[in-house]
């Protein structure tokens, strides 16, 4: 979906495609027909966007066979859907029965990950739209802080240094220029925005950058308007907003709201748990993921936050909620000012597939409504922000 900023730049949103179980072209095409296209119809757009999650295996099939791209380019026309970035954070079985700290593997520490992102950029640029600005990939903040240490940050530096120039080559064989954004998340080497931007802002502004999860983000209890500040003063470029939700406990000592979270608590995915300390100047007290955070590792004498991306068009039952308010102020920050921060806005619940009973979509017409009425709700709070909502 395009529309318009007060400026006259496009802005993209698209929703990410990682929520679809696929490891091979026939699986990514085929989710065109059964989820891309129904949520456009569903939406009443004449485009939608696709942040497509492309497993390792498929990227480099792609990269590989020049024919099989320009396959799945014709048939995302045929559907009236578009890709100007993909989602290069998890490398495989992102939708296996268990995932956890295995998303983060490989790391930028290693060369599969760099190898991996730059197969990533070259499918972008053969697949972006004629008259798209530009292209933006997403991938992890260097790596999972527990095997993180010098001489892997030494190897990571390395191997960004190595990404940006391969950008620049994708940019001179093509034309067309492709973006990686470093995604700060807790648990990870960089956590907050502010170390983010401290790490990426001398590498190659050019073409790396920062991609901010607003779930991340809330998780952290990080104000957007602070966020927004930072990296404008910084001059790091933000190559994406992924639009998410957090899931909010305001009273963790409650033994009704550490039930309802137990229902959050599930095998797939890691969900780490940060507790607020207004004024606090250093890390937050959290867990790693929230089974620990439920066995008693945090005090939970202040409200909890989860890293459990909930649909952010509709509110957990009670007496939990969303971080949706975060993630309309968010949105406000990011389209405010002359130019928006980013022109690349992808809505990212993943979830669908292991929420709680009675959040469950059920069966494939059910995700599709629900991914539809995230996209319609992250459109609505752009509209409200100023941002026209005809398509461009």
């Amino acid at each position: 979906m395009r529309l318009r900023h007060r400026s006259g730049a496009t802005v993209h949103l698209a929703y990410c495609t990682n929520v679809h179980p696929a490891e091979d072209l026939d699986g990514v095409l085929g989710q065109l027909a059964r989820f891309g296209e129904p949520v456009r119809a569903d939406v009443g757009s004449p485009v939608l966007g696709l942040g497509l999650w492309l497993a390792h295996d498929v990227a480099r099939a792609l990269d590989d066979d020049p024919a099989a791209v320009a396959r799945l380019r014709g048939e995302l026309g045929r559907r009236g859907l578009e890709v100007v970035t993909l989602n290069g954070f998890p490398y495989r079985g992102f939708q296996a029965e268990r995932v956890k700290l295995e998303v983060y593997r490989p790391d930028w520490a290693q060369r599969e990950r760099l190898e991996h992102t730059l197969r990533l950029a070259r499918v972008l640029a053969a697949l972006l739209p004629d008259d798209a600005a530009r292209g933006s990939i997403s991938s992890l903040p260097f790596g999972w802080r527990a095997w993180w240490g010098p001489e892997r940050q030494r190897a990571a530096d390395a191997h960004l240094r190595e990404l940006a120039e391969g950008l620049r080559a994708v940019r001179r064989a093509t034309g067309r220029e492709v973006r990686v954004g470093l995604e700060p998340e807790p648990g990870c080497t960089v956590e907050t925005v502010e170390q983010g931007v401290r790490l990426v802002r001398d590498l190659a502004p050019d073409v790396l950058g920062l991609s901010l999860d607003a779930c991340h983000l809330a998780v952290g209890f990080e104000r957007p308007d602070d966020v927004v500040a930072q990296v404008r003063a910084a001059g790091v470029p933000v190559v994406k907003l992924q639009a998410s939700a957090a899931l909010h406990a305001d009273d963790p000592s409650d033994p009704t709201v550490r039930a309802a979270l137990g229902a959050f608590s599930e095998e797939r995915f890691v969900h780490q748990v940060r507790e607020e300390r207004p004024g606090a100047t250093g890390p937050l007290p959290g867990t790693d993921d929230l089974p620990e955070a439920l066995d008693g590792a945090l005090p939970g004498d202040r409200a909890w936050r989860v890293h459990f991306h909930v649909p952010v068009h509709a509110e957990p039952a009670g007496p939990l909620r969303s971080t949706a308010p975060e993630l309309s102020a968010t949105l406000r920050a990011v389209v405010a000012g002359e130019d928006p921060l980013t022109d690349h806005v992808e809505v990212e619940t993943y979830t669908w597939g292991v929420l709680p009973e009675g959040a469950h979509p059920g069966d494939d017409a059910g995700v599709v409504r629900g991914i539809a009425a995230e996209v319609a709700w992250v459109r609505d709070e752009l509209v409200a922000a100023g941002v026209d909502k005809e398509d461009a």
